[in-house]
């Protein structure tokens, strides 16, 4: 029997209907953030976040049926990571962190961060961040504190950046995460030279893709974001082992009242044209990378 749609909007989120399917158990939004008002922005960050606490986000999970969550510690915090642990803290064993910290940070800091499931480090080349400029200098050094602990390095860039990263991200010594597709232009697509650099990454084995953000590039837009179709198909058929799936909840790069998260997964399933390939992005995929089941 199918389930019945909300009689209420969940906060962020656009909708009342369910996914087009029921997800199966254990189904994780590999890329989400939260944002709660005890805790104050770094000085850099010049917007208001929104307030969007765990609360609210637990009811995004009875939407759409999924009961694992990795939450990211956005930019807007800086180097602080004290929202995203308190979040994990509320969660449980039902979540995983991805932290930000600066090149400078100490083990004894991290050993902190993996003590609260805290499993990679996100480095940011498109957004403001609060150290300045952020440099593939800094992104070698954090991924070698993150090899030293099994942990992946998760990496944001435009394309153009991803292309010029491309021999630095080839020499990483652990997992990388690609944020949101690389950005990469729907008009583009699997032609552009972004996707021959993500390819290429894919193919070396140890290269995940996060299949989040359609929003952010698509020009057709909502609901089926079809001018980014041949995108989503190309990287599920490239490394269906190695691709993951976020809400980017509460989508902090959109206008508000945009963005139907339903929808997302609906596009998902779309992309993957097989429920077990959707399954296996949405359940099999972030159980390895991220640990889920580990104690």
């Amino acid at each position: 029997m199918a389930d019945l749609p909300l009689t209420h909007p969940v906060p962020h989120s656009v909708g009342l209907d369910r996914p087009s399917r029921r997800l199966p158990a254990n189904a994780c939004d590999s890329h989400m953030h939260i944002f709660d008002p005890r805790f104050a922005p770094s000085r850099h960050w010049k917007r208001q976040p929104p307030r969007a606490e765990v609360a609210a986000y637990r009811q995004l999970q009875q939407r759409l049926g999924t009961s694992r969550a990795v939450v990211v510690n956005p930019s807007t915090y800086g180097t602080d990571n004290a929202c995203l642990l308190d979040a994990l803290a509320q969660f449980g064993t039902s979540a995983r962190g991805v932290a930000v910290v600066g090149a400078e940070v100490d083990d004894a800091q991290l050993e902190r961060l993996a003590a609260q499931r805290v499993c990679g480090l996100r480095v940011n080349f498109v957004t403001p961040q609060s150290w300045g400029t952020t440099t593939p200098e800094m992104l070698t050094a954090l991924a070698r504190k993150a090899a030293h602990r099994g942990w992946h390095i998760q990496v944001f860039v435009h394309p153009g950046q991803l292309v010029e990263l491309a021999p630095v991200l080839e020499t990483l010594p652990t997992s990388l995460v690609i944020d949101h597709m690389a950005r990469i232009d729907p008009a583009e697509g699997p032609a552009g030279a972004a996707f021959a650099t993500l390819r290429r990454l894919l193919d070396r084995g140890n290269t995940w893709v996060k299949l989040s953000g359609v929003y952010m590039r698509s020009r057709e837009g909502a609901p089926a974001y079809g001018d980014a179709h041949a995108l989503g198909r190309a990287l599920v058929q490239a490394a269906p082992e190695r691709m993951l799936w976020g809400s980017d909840w509460p989508h902090t790069t959109e206008a508000p009242g945009t963005v139907d998260d339903a929808g997302l997964v609906n596009v998902l399933r779309a992309w993957c044209g097989d429920d077990d390939v959707m399954d296996r992005i949405l359940v099999d995929n972030p159980a390895r990378l991220y640990g889920f089941g580990e104690a």
